[in-house]
């Protein structure tokens, strides 16, 4: 039994749905369901009465429910008081695919940093500050992820994004010329589903959905070619140099801004944390004040939006 399991547990029993307690908890149905079965079997109790229709709790799992608060809220008082105790511990940060790249320097002299390995989606990533898997995270997040998951986020950096298209033509293109890619994999690119349906939707662009990887890399290109028009280039690429009969246009109209949040804990006190969440926001002020002065689109849930 892992207390992962038992948060899993309490999100189940206050939702009353597996789906819906999987999107709040950021995993997928299948693997919560798993969860709670493998918890249920090591408990060797039934905790949930399941049918097609709807998920109740049974009376073994009502009468553990405020228990388990109970336990979870103790663990959590004992993580805090262990945080008091010793500071030496590395702040742990992870990331997407962009990190500010004098990060090391801005951090040297103010704590023990180290940069975690795994590049996974914003999503995965948010979720690991939440778990405690992470100190902190660099990652696209909306205010629902913040106020699902108790977390606080920084503006620490932004990215117009632009459009792909083949040939020459380097000129700037209305935002509704331009076609958007989704992808299949929701596990992946859950974020990027989200930013880019919105802009589709504000902008009337036109969407298309792809089985093959397609938002990124060569089945990207490969997409781009066969639109044989503009499409919206993934953030995950941003800086990649381009195919050779490929161009990069400019995205008018509005033009989208992709942003770049440092998220950390809403009841993160670990001194350290908050040197280097302080050493990193640094710039944060002249972001806004370019986000608020310039023609950027940003999603209606971004926690920048003004």
């Amino acid at each position: 039994m892992e207390l992962r399991q038992l948060r899993y547990f309490v999100a189940v029993a206050e939702e009353l749905h597996f789906g819906r307690a999987a999107e709040r908890l950021h995993i997928a149905g299948p693997s919560l369901s798993q969860q709670i079965k493998a918890l249920e079997r090591d408990l060797k109790l039934q905790l949930f009465h399941r049918n097609r229709r709807e998920v109740t709790l049974t009376a073994s799992g009502a009468a553990l429910l405020p228990k388990v608060r109970e336990l979870l809220a103790s663990a959590e008082e004992l993580r805090t008081q262990a945080n008091g105790l010793t500071d030496s511990q590395p702040v742990r940060i992870g990331y997407v695919n962009w990190r500010p790249p004098d990060l090391v320097e801005r951090t040297s002299g103010v704590a023990q940093l180290r940069v975690d390995t795994w590049l996974l989606p914003s999503h995965t990533q948010a979720t690991r500050v939440a778990e405690r898997a992470l100190d902190l995270a660099i990652c696209w997040v909306q205010r629902r992820d913040l106020d699902e998951q108790q977390l606080d986020a920084r503006l620490i950096g932004a990215d117009l994004l632009y459009a792909v298209g083949p040939g020459s033509d380097a000129s700037p293109v209305a935002a509704q010329d331009v076609l958007v890619l989704l992808d299949s994999d929701e596990s992946s690119w859950s974020s990027w589903n989200r930013f880019a349906e919105q802009f589709a939707g504000d902008t009337g662009a036109r969407s298309e959905r792809c089985e093959d990887g397609g938002v990124t890399g060569t089945a990207f290109f490969a997409h781009v070619r066969r639109f044989a028009g503009p499409v919206l280039n993934n953030v995950r690429d941003q800086n990649k140099p381009l195919p050779t009969g490929l161009v990069r246009r400019p995205i008018m109209n509005p033009q989208p801004c992709w942003t770049w949040s440092l998220v950390s804990r809403r009841d993160e006190r670990r001194p350290s944390v908050v040197a280097v969440i302080e050493a990193l926001s640094q710039s944060e002020p002249d972001l806004r004040r370019s986000l608020r002065q310039g023609a950027a689109w940003l999603p209606q849930d971004d926690p920048y939006l003004h």
